[in-house]
């Protein structure tokens, strides 16, 4: 963190001293058994990030802080500040509250179903009222009142909203302003730094005008967030954007073989989807990404006699009822796929993602429209498919082998050198991410037999309790 804690800090959910984590979407700091059921309900609801064991972009961390230190929490909990809420009954969870089902039941109410959040006035018509909320976000964004401008994200107010009048969104706003800490909050609720202005300008271009370069650098990191998190997620570095590199695309399996004709079709068709469904594709990749990675901490820093049992692992991708239920089932598929399958998924994402992005042409396919992948720090507003589109079970689904191939199947062909947009990389450097990346999986495995030793042994624990009560 870019400061110690203090001691007053503590869990947002249950006051629990000295959190652990943050959930970066709501603006709170949260415990390790609260962060169990946050994990639980998906990174549409609550982004979670380990304070001390997760790489932070500094203004993001410090956009979190002032959110927290300037009471965000007070936001999700507007109704329980009344008094009249404990002579209802209603009360937030305590330190002494059990995991499950109080405090689970406590958070997803608060953060799920926004219970406690304060309501507008019912109106006719809700898009009326989006639009008023956006609008005064557009005009908030300017000053460093961060927890105003989350209040009304709260509320319905659009991050991507397009002016009317003024002809630009609120992310030109924060930048022109050099607002940085207002930029990462539109970031993380899914306003995109690609979009232009009525003028063809991008926020980018509007930090730059104004001087704010630190600020024009951030945006551009942020603009290209999903397929740097791919990268470093496979070899531990990302694209240095500073310098024109904006991609690193690593590459495994055996360079001495030729790539297998069922791999050869798979790629092939990864590559002929459009790039609506392509963008989909690689924001679900991108959150089986983040719960990997999540994952890994939670496994590496709890009490595996306490915390690591059945009901706090996340086995996959939690279900997001704004996507369709295939779109959703192979989310979850993503999960099956062992380290080299997974790998080699990423692999070709990164490498058409390149290849969309330059606009450069398949010899077979007629659509070479350019791609900027969009920010998915948030959850990510896709429109509804078309009649016309194919489902999205037939990008990553037992029903349809040949896209599974590209993990399954291709990763026993691809080559193990690395091909960067500025040169491939030594043979040492590919065996450190080789070897990092083993030691990583035998760990991970490690941690997962001591977790299944530990509740085997607690099972037999209460069937001998329960035998001596019985007695």
């Amino acid at each position: 963190m870019s400061k110690r804690l203090r001691s007053s800090e503590v869990c947002a959910d249950c006051s629990v001293p000295d959190p652990s984590w943050a959930s970066v979407n709501r603006g709170t700091f949260i415990c390790d058994e609260c962060c169990s059921v946050h994990r639980s309900l998906g990174r549409h609801i609550s982004q979670v990030r380990h304070l001390k064991h997760t790489p932070w972009p500094p203004t993001l961390l410090q956009m979190v802080e002032t959110l927290y230190n300037n009471g965000a929490n007070s936001i999700w909990e507007h109704s329980l500040l009344d008094p009249a809420s404990i002579m209802s009954g209603r009360r937030k969870a305590n330190p002494q509250d059990k995991v499950h089902p109080n405090k689970a039941e406590f958070i997803r109410a608060k953060y799920q179903m926004l219970a406690f959040v304060h309501r507008l006035p019912c109106r006719d018509d809700d898009s009326v009222t989006a639009k008023d909320l956006s609008k005064q976000l557009h005009s908030s964004v300017r000053t460093g009142n961060l927890e105003t401008c989350l209040r009304l994200l709260s509320l319905g107010a659009q991050a991507n909203f397009f002016h009317p009048e003024k002809g630009n969104t609120p992310l030109h706003v924060a930048s022109k302003a050099g607002q940085i800490l207002q930029a990462e909050l539109l970031a993380v609720y899914g306003a995109d730094p690609g979009t232009q202005d009525s003028s063809g300008k991008t926020p980018v271009d509007y930090a730059r005008q104004g001087g704010h370069h630190e600020l024009a650098e951030r945006l551009v990191e942020i603009q290209y967030e999903l397929t740097d998190r791919l990268a470093f997620y496979l070899c531990g570095r990302k694209p240095d954007h500073k310098n024109g590199q904006h991609f690193i695309i690593p590459q495994m399996a055996d360079s001495s073989l030729d790539l297998s004709e069922l791999a050869k079709a798979a790629k092939k068709k990864l590559q002929s989807l459009n790039n609506h469904l392509f963008e989909e594709l690689a924001m679900d990749v991108y959150d089986e990404v983040d719960r990997r990675e999540t994952d890994a901490v939670w496994l590496a820093t709890q009490n595996h006699s306490t915390l690591v049992t059945e009901t706090t692992v996340v086995p996959f991708l939690p279900v997001n009822p704004e996507y369709s239920s295939t779109r959703n089932q192979g989310r979850q598929k993503l999960a099956r796929f062992n380290a080299h399958e997974f790998a080699t998924l990423v692999i070709d994402i990164l490498s058409d993602a390149k290849r969309r992005q330059q606009g450069s042409p398949l010899s077979s396919s007629k659509d070479n429209v350019e791609l900027i992948l969009k920010t998915t720090n948030n959850q990510h507003s896709i429109e509804s498919q078309d009649n016309d589109q194919p489902d999205y079970d037939s990008v990553a689904s037992d029903e349809d082998p040949d896209l599974e191939s590209t993990a399954s199947k291709a990763n026993r062909q691809k080559s193990l050198d690395s091909d960067l947009s500025d040169g491939p990389v030594t043979v040492q450097e590919f065996m450190e991410v080789k070897n990092a990346l083993v030691a990583s999986e035998a760990k991970i495995q490690q941690l997962m037999k001591v977790n299944n030793n530990l509740s085997d042994e607690l099972r037999i624990m209460q069937k001998k309790l329960l035998g001596k009560d019985a007695n």
